[in-house]
């Protein structure tokens, strides 16, 4: 089953880097995000690929261009004619398709886009900045048993911020906790699948964003499911979630690396 992730976003929230590189390409342990979330898609088998570009999209194509080279060991004979030999290769069993979907479309309008490259069968979409140790088989079963035309994966994040224990009808401060995922409510963390119906709806226009009249006609009309993970889910939208997850990679304690080694 193809894989379509949205990577064409400016992406400014996060800062100076986003200036140099689409968020996608910002690196977590020495790779970029974008390569984590296709790392563990392919850990379920699906290793198809449809990343809708925009912003800075040439850095994206480059780093794919060049990738099956960085991850070789190779030989370069400069006494003959240039020859480059290439010795062994860990490089993935992966086929990339990378769109043009417009420097300024929002997510809908990429989608319908990029679309074209599904085959019109059912697919995965998600977004290309959050990583999560999403059941990605638990999640397509219930939506083919569903009937639904696209199934999201809804998350609880929780709070940034800690939260104080106040002693009832007093100003005693008792303690501080981390405010509980069950403290707020459920948002759609991507990890999206989607029936080929569901794109016929979408309008052909730079301007039509997913999340708004998309997904809300299609959960009026009881088409739009959702499959509730209770497990790690972070989206990397600032710079603290950004070295949040690098510390967690570092530490060997990143939910999402299900796979043996590294690059």
């Amino acid at each position: 089953m193809k894989t379509v992730i949205l990577a064409g976003g400016f992406g400014t929230r996060i800062g100076e880097e986003s200036v140099l590189r689409p968020k996608p390409m910002i690196l977590i342990g020495g790779q970029p995000i974008l390569w984590h979330i296709m790392k563990y898609y392919s850990q379920f088998g699906h290793n198809e690929f449809i990343l809708c570009c925009g912003y800075l999209g040439h850095i994206i194509k480059e780093y794919f261009a060049n990738y099956y080279l960085h991850q070789s060991t190779v030989t370069f004979d400069f006494t003959d004619h240039n020859r480059m030999t290439i010795h062994t290769n860990v490089a993935e069993p992966w086929r990339v398709t990378l769109v043009e979907t417009g420097l300024y479309t929002q997510t809908g309008g990429r989608v319908k886009r990029a679309a074209a490259y599904t085959g019109g069968e059912p697919f995965f979409l998600t977004y290309g900045d959050g990583v999560a140790d999403v059941d990605l088989n638990a999640l397509l079963r219930q939506h083919q048993d569903s009937g639904m035309l696209v199934t999201l994966t809804a998350v609880q994040p929780g709070g940034r911020f800690g939260v104080l224990d106040l002693e009832s009808g007093s100003c005693q401060v008792k303690g501080f906790r981390e405010k509980n995922r069950e403290d707020g409510g459920w948002v759609n963390g991507g990890f999206m699948a989607v029936q080929p119906e569901f794109v016929e709806r979408l309008p052909d226009e730079e301007g039509c964003v997913l999340e708004r009249a998309p997904l809300e006609e299609l959960s009026r009309a009881g088409l739009l499911g959702a499959y509730r993970h209770h497990g790690f889910w972070k989206c990397m939208d600032t710079q603290r979630d950004r070295e949040e997850l690098e510390q967690l990679w570092r530490g060997g304690k990143a939910p999402w690396r299900i796979w043996e080694g590294e690059h």
